[in-house]
């Protein structure tokens, strides 16, 4: 006799695949004024940088729309089914200008539909960093040197900054909204558009990357094309941090 756990009204269980989106498409906002300013700020050893807003109001810089401009004529050219028709997106404002400018470039180009509507999820916001918040290396070192060696010590993905998170805080969050965006674009392209961080632990999660092989992983670059497809109830990778679509560094 069957297991009762293996019998469903009187009919064997059948295992089905997972709803998943057919193609899911990620991308970093473009390059804001805060990249740029901490670029300076690191290359000089400066304990500041001239930012006075949260770090959710930092918009693009210039380079930064022309990145997202170019992110949306690379959208236009996708394969009509692997083009998305859904947009989910961090709300900050940097993630929603990359959003914005991409999705009126496709639409320009005629390959998406005009108006189409974004999702805003909490859950794909940057890494809040606490104390650390908009504190240079040099400035963490300084005025934190406690808090560097418990850095150290703890490693990227475990260590959480008084008042922040740490990496691993963000793959959960990143695991929970997987679970929203699998479920309601099932059999559909998807546009993810997020940060730095919220990447890594997409793919962290998706790739089921140990933590060696995520410490591995290079920055992710503002506005490069990552993808996973639908493969046997997995999303698999298909390419990661692309970036031959983009403009040259001015």
């Amino acid at each position: 006799m069957p297991e009762p756990s293996t019998i469903l009204n009187g009919q064997p269980r059948r295992e089905t695949a997972p709803e998943l989106p057919s193609v899911l498409i990620a991308t970093r906002h473009g390059q804001s004024t805060a990249n740029v300013e901490f670029q300076l700020a690191e290359a000089n050893g400066a304990l500041t940088v001239p930012i006075s807003c949260r770090d959710a109001d930092i918009p693009l810089s210039m380079h930064g729309q022309a990145q997202a401009q170019a992110f949306g004529r690379w959208w236009a050219e996708l394969p009509t089914g692997d083009r998305p028709r859904s947009l989910w997106c961090s709300p900050y404002v940097r993630a929603a200008e990359t959003a914005r400018i991409a999705l009126a470039q496709a639409a320009g180009l005629g390959s998406v539909p005009v108006g189409l509507p974004v999702r805003y999820d909490e859950r794909l916001r940057d890494r809040e960093l606490g104390v650390l918040e908009m504190l240079t290396a040099a400035a963490i070192e300084k005025h934190h040197p406690e808090e560097a060696a418990r850095r150290r010590r703890m490693g990227e993905l475990y260590y959480r900054p008084p008042g922040g998170e740490s990496w691993a805080d963000v793959a959960l969050r990143v695991r929970d909204c997987l679970r929203d965006l699998c479920a309601e674009e099932a059999g559909h392209p998807v546009l993810l558009v997020a940060h730095d961080n919220v990447l890594l632990m997409l793919r962290y999660v998706l790739d089921r990357l140990s933590e060696a092989e995520l410490l591995e992983l290079d920055v992710v670059a503002n506005c490069s094309a990552s993808i996973w497809r639908s493969v046997d109830g997995r999303l698999c990778a298909e390419q990661w941090n692309g970036t031959g679509h983009l403009p040259a560094t001015n």
